[in-house]
């Protein structure tokens, strides 16, 4: 590790950067990535065919599966914001583990039978099925929008972590990180990135551990760990203000995130392509399984990183000193502070943080490639493409599609609070999202005009909930108040920090924003959902029409099964018929039996007779 003092008007601490150990095992991180696309790209099946390039030709494991989904949910925002997020303001985010077990019950008995059933290229096809074309073109044009917006935002914020601890400046760093990303997508396909995201989770758990390892001896344990956290107001775990407009809370987190997570999991096109590459349906419930139980171990250790951060600078906070400009930077310099010792764990620390960063965009550039062209453009082309042509557009569309985001990250660049923006205009897009697949799945009754008019409703009020509030963010007119920070036990402080920073009210706004735009931004998602309900299914019971035809049943997710009167007598019949077929096949065999017994009889009595 090496120390470099900065002339300022304060005297701050040193600023830690990279050592040469740290530069070559990040830079062997990006190649081995590279070579795993060339590999799948050019001396494996080469992907020639959509079935190849999108499901891996439905021959992947279930481990790799799971490993790939929980890298890809595991995105810088969150492996650098958790820790962030309880440093800053306790730990309430750390009953994520309940949501996450609702997260996979949805996921394997509400939205995960039907998707496989069908056996869909992209989910949203599925829109088009239960009801029509103008469904699934809306569907489709709110991913693109959230992709594209979200995939500059996860490249963004670890290259902010890495410029810190390396003095590289962002439009130097960003490019080529993403330019090799798009590389081993567009050419290796699904195979290659499960294969890159379940090697950079590996590395990126194994860092986690040692760094929480190290970080908790250094503090003195566990206890002193947690000791140090209940003593400035940190450990907080059921906080039941019902009170919407409270920032985090066991409701924000129990519902808000759970919704997010689902609309992040549960229905999007990127988690149903991995769960439709497995071979067979258990197969794909349990890699939900294993991806449940390793999210809540990645979200606990994320947690608990934050406490032992915490526990190194309740005294000294690297924020109010300015050893640090955002929040986001906490971890990159814990980790260059704590391990700088053991030279190469912080670049390999700092190269799996970018490796759940590459994770996530690998996965949007190759859902997103697939969602555009099954589409917008499979309709419009010859009936005779070949599946290599196909495949070929998808790749361009990768290509495109990954510049773009590239562009996209230095107008991140200019923007302000981008945690929060990224949350906020998420929950734009996958609220109505989350709410068109739930309103098609669970209740029959809805029709085509009720999806239309639900979607397009919750998308306007939704953005209008979340313009508002971000409008009044800007203007600082909504503030969020932190937990106690301080500076005491810092040297060369002058007195330009306050001795012990408090937890002060937001200050007396000029213009109070309206109730509505105070409400908790992890409501966001949540909110849009229940919109397309709250408008879906009246629109659709008042444009009812008798001439309409039944829902076929494949498109119900069997959780509501039992509530149709209808389905229960058809399954009742149908159980009846299976009986029926197999006492006639039992009675076939006995005759069958009998037959056989009685011609070994005359048989063998022949045989005597003739003896």
């Amino acid at each position: 590790m090496e120390l470099q003092n900065f002339t300022t008007s304060v005297n701050t601490p040193p600023i830690l950067l990279f050592s040469w150990v740290d530069y070559v095992l990040f830079v062997l991180m990006l190649c081995v990535s590279t070579l795993i696309g060339i590999y799948y790209g050019c001396f494996g099946s080469k992907q020639s065919t959509t079935e190849e390039y999108l499901h891996g030709g439905k021959s992947m494991k279930t481990f790799p599966i799971a490993m790939s989904l929980t890298a890809s949910h595991l995105s810088g925002i969150t492996l650098l914001g958790i820790p962030a997020e309880v440093y800053l303001h306790g730990t309430q985010y750390w009953i994520c583990p309940i949501s996450a077990i609702i997260l996979m019950s949805s996921i394997v008995y509400v939205y995960l039978p039907v998707f496989y059933k069908l056996q869909l290229v992209s989910g949203y096809e599925y829109l088009k099925i239960r009801f029509d074309h103008s469904i699934r073109t809306l569907a489709s044009l709110l991913f693109i929008l959230a992709t594209l917006l979200y995939v500059p935002i996860v490249i963004y914020v670890p290259s902010l972590a890495f410029t810190q601890v390396s003095g590289i400046e962002l439009y130097q760093i960003c490019p080529v990180i993403c330019l090799v990303c798009i590389f081993y997508t567009t050419l290796g396909g699904l195979q290659a990135v499960v294969l890159s995201d379940t090697l950079q989770f590996i590395i990126t758990l194994g860092t986690m551990i040692t760094v929480i390892i190290m970080g908790t001896y250094s503090a003195g344990g566990f206890v002193a760990v947690w000791e140090k956290a209940a003593s400035k107001d940190r450990i907080e775990f059921f906080n039941m203000n019902l009170n919407p407009t409270e920032r985090t809370t066991f409701w924000t987190i129990v519902f808000g995130m759970t919704a997010t997570w689902i609309s992040n999991l549960g229905v999007n096109p990127s988690s149903i392509q991995r769960f439709l590459a497995v071979p067979s349906y258990e197969a794909a419930k349990r890699s939900v399984l294993i991806f449940g139980l390793a999210t809540i171990v990645t979200k606990s250790f994320s947690c608990f990183t934050g406490l032992i951060m915490f526990a190194k600078y309740s005294d000294c906070d690297p924020i109010s000193t300015g050893s640090i400009k955002r929040s986001d930077q906490l971890l990159p310099y814990y980790v260059l502070d704590v391990a700088g010792n053991l030279s190469g764990l912080p670049g390999l620390f700092i190269a799996g943080v970018f490796s759940t960063a590459l994770s996530t965009m690998s996965t949007s550039i190759n859902t997103l490639a697939g969602t555009i062209y099954e589409d917008f453009i499979r309709s419009r082309m010859p009936t005779d493409t070949s599946e290599k042509t196909a495949s070929n557009i998808m790749k361009l569309i990768a290509v495109i599609t990954g510049l773009i985001s590239v562009a996209l990250v230095f107008i991140v660049e200019k923007l302000g609070g981008v945690l929060e923006v990224s949350l906020s205009l998420h929950g734009i897009t996958a609220g109505p999202l989350l709410g068109l697949f739930t309103l098609g799945m669970l209740f029959p009754s809805a029709n085509t005009k009720g999806a239309l008019y639900g979607g397009v409703g919750s998308t306007i009020l939704t953005s209008i909930l979340v313009g508002g509030a971000q409008f009044y963010s800007v203007k600082g007119n909504i503030k969020h108040s932190n937990k106690p920070l301080s500076v005491e036990g810092c040297d060369n402080v002058t007195s330009i920090f306050d001795v012990f920073t408090t937890a002060l009210p937001p200050e007396e706004a000029s213009e109070k924003p309206y109730v509505i735009f105070l409400i908790s931004f992890y409501f966001f998602t949540l909110i849009g959902a229940l919109l397309v309900l709250i408008i879906g299914l009246p629109v659709s019971w008042m444009t009812e029409n008798e001439r309409d035809e039944p829902v076929n049943l494949d498109l119900i997710s069997p959780v509501v099964y039992r509530f149709l009167p209808e389905t229960r007598q058809s399954h009742d019949k149908l159980s009846m018929r299976y009986q029926t077929v197999e006492k006639a096949l039992t009675n076939i065999v006995t005759v069958e039996n009998e037959g056989e017994k009685v011609i070994m009889n005359g048989i063998n009595k022949e045989s005597k007779e003739d003896k």
